[in-house]
């Protein structure tokens, strides 16, 4: 039996991610070291996911939850693409080959990516530019926020390959962002979403021009960075929470959440900031 207390525990645990060595796409740290990026890089064939990217990406967001250093997520594609999804040749063409027991190992490791980013308490921007298909558009989905390009293209194209629009936790992600009826003609039709849809939906926050959509990405990451990160935090947990909560647990959840958080160090920090007529410096603490 391990000596080691809890405490201790937790500090073995939570560890800097700044050097976070990557080997399926990109990882890239904001100069304060607060905000991280994921890059999916593999243009060439518009940065579709492989196997190994799925659980990559999953074990890092996971791991995310004990980072001491990043505050904010960014997610976003290489060559003006976002994410064409599973990778025809890498991951379609196995699945047709694979045993039921195998099948269900892919399908619940993809959902413990989307999982995963929900789990995490940083905040995920999405930077999606022109194709986001598939699990491409999941990732986006599974993000807190999402900005766009005008030539942004979402499509759930599940069932163009025979598959149900039920994947990754489409069926109940979709319709608490855009609506059920509109995510159900997403889902049963498959057809791209375009930008000005997704604004006009909810889907995206904004639209930016292309050559500045990972720059307002990342400054919006860096702002959320600069803010009271415990209690976004919080709000992340009670966001994803509170959907199957009634109205009275909720409202209890939130008075409790509330709480805790007014024994922050930032609660201070923002009153004090106030009374002597300044800008606070939230610390995450």
């Amino acid at each position: 039996m391990s000596s080691a207390s809890p405490e201790h525990t937790m500090k073995h645990h939570r560890r800097p991610y700044a050097g976070y060595a990557a080997r399926t796409f990109l990882w890239q740290v904001s100069d304060d070291g607060k905000v991280g990026t994921i890059v999916l890089n593999r243009p060439e064939r518009k940065n579709p996911l492989t196997f190994d990217s799925y659980a990559e990406l999953r074990d890092l967001f996971r791991g995310l939850v004990y980072a001491t250093d990043i505050k904010a997520v960014v997610i976003a594609g290489a060559g003006g693409n976002f994410c064409s999804g599973g990778d025809v040749h890498e991951i379609i063409g196995p699945l047709t080959r694979m045993s039921m027991p195998e099948l269900l190992d892919f399908t619940r490791m993809t959902g413990d990516l989307v999982k995963a980013m929900r789990a995490c308490p940083q905040p995920v921007v999405a930077a999606v530019d022109g194709v986001c298909a598939g699990a491409g558009a999941m990732l986006a989905l599974a993000s807190d926020l999402r900005l766009g390009t005008p030539a942004a293209r979402t499509a759930f194209l599940f069932t163009r390959v025979g598959l149900a629009g039920a994947d990754m936790g489409a069926c109940t992600l979709l319709p608490r962002v855009i609506g059920q009826g509109r995510a159900s003609e997403l889902l049963y039709t498959g057809r791209a979403m375009s930008a000005d849809e997704g604004v006009q939906w909810g889907f995206f926050n904004s639209l930016h021009d292309g050559a500045g959509l990972l720059a307002a990405a990342q400054a919006l990451a860096a702002q959320l960075a600069a803010g009271p990160t415990f209690a976004h935090g919080v709000t992340k947990k009670l966001l994803h929470q509170e959907w199957n909560m009634g109205v009275d647990e909720a409202i209890e959840a939130e008075a409790e959440a509330q709480a805790i958080c007014m024994q922050t160090r930032d609660f201070r920090r923002a009153y004090e900031a106030f009374v002597a007529k300044r800008k606070p410096v939230f610390e995450g603490d």
